[in-house]
């Protein structure tokens, strides 16, 4: 018996949750490096009111989401979620973890949640995984409607719908997530490392990579497939004539313009033959083995209306096999199977194969299933008229009937290729030009070559289905993705740029202007977005505030660009999240606390250390942290850093510079970076443990009139540890800095405006 702390539930069905905000935090943010929304919620009354209070809670919605008990919460185990909510827990963390499993049941991949208390009381952030947003959000309502319902807190409690909630979940995954080719591939690009952007936010078209360095795919096609290629591949006759003239065996046959054409067709190849589109795909309108003129001409009017032409071809004895070429090499082979039933004297044709194949959980109409139901289409129903019966005819028991023939491709004989015939589907792909083909092979034996048994390759096919090799329904699902991935970015090619975030309390704008200035003269063509514009090397193309997710987005969609470089305020941390999934150099100027609190209920020193990490997080292990070593909460977040520290300061004895300089910082990794610029004596120095280079005099640079010479002396060495982090020579770096001048052309915008001198913001650009 289920022992409640507090029974007391007077009016708890007049209790609410309510959303006060939701954001999309686009890329790593404070909570996470992944995609989240970050929900606002107001539980009202309800904070009286935790979960062990309110009668039949516990037991209405475990048993409505049972796979909750896979939810191991704080106590780490199978189970503690459960535990949790037996013991007493409020609605925010219940809300998270029942819009996490909504979306887990629906498909989306992923399952971060944080729940946290806010400074108002009642008030929480509730915190889930976004891969999508509009499936996130709809996750998110439909918990909310779910758990109020489980509280008694609406009418029609004990009758809410959770199995319809899924499925429009469900429908949202199909309409707007990846398609599991186009994921395996992403998958497999962010396992090497390589970043991903999805450039719509539906469909399949995704970039791989950023800036010039990237690539483009869209199902199993990619940027290196020519559109001259792919029109060849839907031309079969024409596939066809080319393979045959390079020696790739092939079957005889020719396009036909009417029923009895195709007859006569059929009569000069040879009975039996095939009938199918010229332009077709996916199998439809495929009638193999016909010996009857009424069978012909049925399927010729049947192919007709799959295509825009329909061919007759000469029957190849055997089984269909798809075969997977990538870059010029076979990397997966499926074979295909027939379909029976078996007659039980009662059923019908129609019910048998309902009963005895589509009842098979491996089939379905999505794409995560790796067979496809049998429908009563025009090739089902002559196959089995072809056999003396119709659709409603019930067989007698005992007896089996061939439903299709060569059905999905679903047998994985990956291994059992003969070299051979791996040789020939490679010269297929390449006569045709494609990168990614799926060649249509018939063999009686794949194991054995095509001379020896007449097989022959009867299609290639442009953007071929992954999922057949991904999930066989038998046999060993292949590394297809890996194999486009290498194939797009050979060995030690992450499809990296040089990218610079820039973050702090003051300074962040002229910092990311000085490397943005030193990238540029380095011979990269730059893109920069910051708060006072967006600009392509030194050219400002649009004024305004661009510190912004979608302006940083665009920097690394664009494919000219060679190096970038980003200034992130907070407040664009706090409510879009960063744009990138990780940086070269990440540099964090200094830090005001009282200039970050208030917003986004930011309250303490904590919290603001954690938005800033943010930057520090996303450095790769093959980059730099640039950080001011007279910022005690900058140096505590140097242990934060996956690659090495350099410190920037204007007091070369500090202790920190010389700990630095004398035994190296490490990171989580390795002792690595002993680098650090600084200032003595008027002179900018270089500094590498105990080594030192004179880089330049304070005089020779034309520093900003913006008030306070430390600051203005600070951002000049922050961005001159950027520049020698991205390895720009010192001798480039020092002319950079002597002729440096920030563009004037526009004012700043207001949303920079932490960065302006306080005593005369009108008259003086921000540091």
């Amino acid at each position: 018996m289920l022992a409640y702390a507090n029974t007391n539930t007077e009016h708890v069905d007049k209790k609410d949750i309510k959303f006060l905000e939701i954001r999309h935090l686009n890329g790593p943010n404070l909570w996470t490096l992944r995609p989240v929304l970050e929900a606002v919620v107001d539980i009202g009354d309800l904070e009286d009111f935790p979960s062990n209070t309110i009668p039949g809670f516990y037991e209405r919605l475990s048993s409505w989401l049972p796979s909750l008990i896979e939810h191991r919460c704080s106590y780490g185990e199978r189970g503690g979620f459960l535990r949790r909510l037996e013991e007493g827990t409020w609605p925010g963390h219940i809300l998270e973890h029942v819009a996490l499993e909504l979306q887990n049941l629906a498909g989306m991949p992923g399952g971060f949640g944080r729940a946290r208390e806010t400074s108002q009381r009642g008030v929480y952030k509730v915190v889930v995984s976004a891969w999508h947003e509009d499936i996130a959000r709809s996750a998110l309502l439909a918990a909310r409607e779910l758990v109020l319902s489980a509280m008694g807190c609406q009418q029609g409690s004990d009758a809410y719908d959770v199995t319809a909630a899924i499925e429009r979940l469900r429908d949202m995954v199909d309409s707007l997530w990846l398609g599991p080719s186009t994921a395996c591939i992403v998958e497999a690009a962010t396992n090497r490392g390589i970043p991903s952007i999805r450039l719509l936010a539906k469909g399949n078209l995704v970039q791989l990579g950023y800036g010039v360095r990237s690539q483009r795919i869209w199902t199993a096609e990619t940027d290196r497939t020519p559109a001259i290629a792919e029109s060849i591949s839907r031309d079969k006759d024409l596939t066809k004539e080319l393979l045959r003239s390079c020696g790739v065996p092939v079957p005889e046959g020719r396009v036909v313009l009417s029923p009895k054409d195709a007859w006569e067709a059929a009569q000069d190849i040879g009975l039996p033959v095939v009938i199918k589109p010229c332009d077709g795909n996916h199998g439809r309108g495929v009638f193999i083995e016909l010996n009857k003129r009424e069978e012909v001409e049925s399927a010729y009017q049947v192919a007709l209306k799959e295509g825009t032409g329909v061919l007759v071809e000469g029957y190849v004895p055997g089984t269909e096999h798809r075969l997977l070429v990538v870059g010029g090499r076979l990397v997966a082979a499926n074979r295909g199977d027939s379909v029976s039933v078996t007659g039980d004297g009662r059923s019908t044709f129609r019910e048998l194969i309902r009963e005895q194949i589509n009842s098979d959980p491996r089939r379905g109409e999505t794409e995560d299933h790796p067979l496809n139901p049998i429908s009563m289409d025009g090739v089902t129903r002559m196959e089995i008229a072809r056999q003396g019966f119709s659709v409603d005819s019930v067989p007698p028991a005992g007896l089996e009937v061939l439903i299709q023939r060569n059905g999905n491709h679903a047998f994985d004989v990956t291994d059992e290729v003969h070299p051979s015939i791996a040789a020939a589907a490679s010269l297929a792909a390449r006569v045709i030009g494609l990168d990614i083909a799926g060649i249509d092979l018939v063999a009686k034996d794949i194991s054995r070559p095509l001379a020896e048994q007449g097989g022959a390759i009867v299609e290639v096919n442009a953007g071929p289905s992954l999922l057949m090799h991904i999930k066989p329904a038998v046999g060993t699902p292949r590394p297809v993705g890996a194999a486009i991935a290498a194939h797009l970015f050979p060995t030690q090619d992450d499809g990296r740029i040089p990218l610079v975030g820039v973050t702090g309390t003051y300074g962040k704008t002229m910092v990311a202007h000085i490397v943005a200035h030193l990238l540029a003269l380095s011979g990269r063509h730059t893109g920069l977005a910051c708060s006072d514009g967006f600009f392509l090397d030194h050219r400002q193309v649009f004024s305004g505030d661009h510190a912004k997710w979608k302006s940083a987005s665009n920097l690394l969609t664009n494919r000219s660009i060679e190096a970038a470089v980003m200034e992130n305020g907070s407040d664009s941390i706090l409510c879009e999240g960063l744009a990138y999934d990780g940086c070269q150099v990440g540099v964090v100027t200094n830090v005001e606390l009282e200039r970050h609190y208030g917003k986004y209920d930011i309250q303490t020193p904590e919290q603001v250390f954690d938005v800033l990490r943010t930057q520090v997080d996303v450095i790769l292990p093959t980059g730099a942290a640039v950080l001011n070593a007279d910022e005690p909460m900058l140096v505590e977040m140097a242990g934060l850093c996956n690659g090495e520290v350099i410190y920037f300061s204007a007091d070369s004895e500090g202790q920190v510079i010389r700990e630095h300089r004398e035994h190296g910082t490490s990171g989580m990794g390795s002792m690595r970076g002993k680098r650090a610029v600084i200032v003595r004596s008027g002179e900018i120095l270089l500094v590498n443990g105990l080594n030192e280079r004179a880089l330049a005099t304070l005089a020779e640079i034309a520093l900003p009139n913006c008030g306070d010479e430390i600051r203005q002396v600070e951002n000049i060495l922050a961005g001159v540890a950027a520049a020698w982090a991205l390895d720009i020579a010192p001798d480039l770096i020092r002319d950079g800095i002597k002729n440096f001048h920030r563009p004037r052309a526009h004012a700043p915008a207001a949303a920079d405006a932490d960065e302006t001198d306080e005593r005369n913001p009108a008259l003086e650009l921000p540091c």
